[in-house]
């Protein structure tokens, strides 16, 4: 099974096309207000009109009110809500309805996440990201011990968490995870950049690791 290929945070035009001609699944934007990669709804809106059909847009959302969420979402043209908060199943079910589109659960790991039960509990959710940990929110740009991660989750898992060109294929061939989320480890000089060749030599790595699978 491929993996697939998750490009976060993107802000120019440029970086957008070239992420569709990289061979991206699905590209990030970024409604967390507290984030350098943050957009507003109509830069979002024109980035989401440059996306083939082939590509989703998922929308990254931190405790937002489920009004909020549902509009973005019509406004942009969103195909996925990933949430990345402290939100409950409930809230998680409620945004997902409201916005009529699937959801994903992002979950910031720590040695205690007791992520079984948490998978239970969001059994709605169309996949689970794996992130670190941190006092902010949105994604850290750091790893976490992927030894916490129990065998057996009954979901699909969406690996993130500083990972880069250099650690995909470690992470692909260790988890085997749905798809891989990655930002920071493509970014340019700038968070509201990324960088072509780091975003090339991400995509050669799952491409290998995948080729190496049984």
């Amino acid at each position: 099974m491929r993996t697939r290929i998750k490009f976060c945070g993107l802000v120019r035009p440029g970086d957008v096309d070239d992420a569709v001609a990289i061979g991206a699944d699905a590209v990030g934007f970024v409604f967390y207000p507290k984030s350098p990669r943050r957009l507003d709804l109509a830069h979002a809106a024109s980035l989401r009109r440059r996306l083939p059909s082939w590509v989703s847009a998922v929308g990254l959302f931190v405790n937002a009110p489920c009004g909020a969420i549902a509009e973005t979402a019509r406004t942009v043209g969103l195909d996925v809500l990933q949430l990345h908060g402290d939100e409950t199943p409930a809230d998680a079910a409620e945004a997902g309805a409201a916005a009529g589109r699937p959801w994903w659960k992002a979950f910031r790991m720590r040695p205690e996440t007791d992520l079984l039960t948490s998978a239970r509990s969001f059994g709605a959710a169309e996949c689970l990201v794996l992130d670190a940990f941190s006092d902010g929110y949105g994604g850290s740009g750091r790893t976490f011990d992927w030894s916490w991660i129990p065998p057996g989750l009954p979901a699909r898992i969406v690996m993130s968490g500083g990972l880069d060109a250099g650690s995909v294929a470690d992470a692909i061939g260790r988890i085997r995870p749905f798809a891989v989320d990655v930002s920071s480890g493509i970014q340019g000089d700038d968070p509201r950049t990324k960088d072509r060749s780091r975003m090339e030599r991400f995509v050669a790595a799952v491409l290998e690791a995948d080729a190496r699978r049984p």
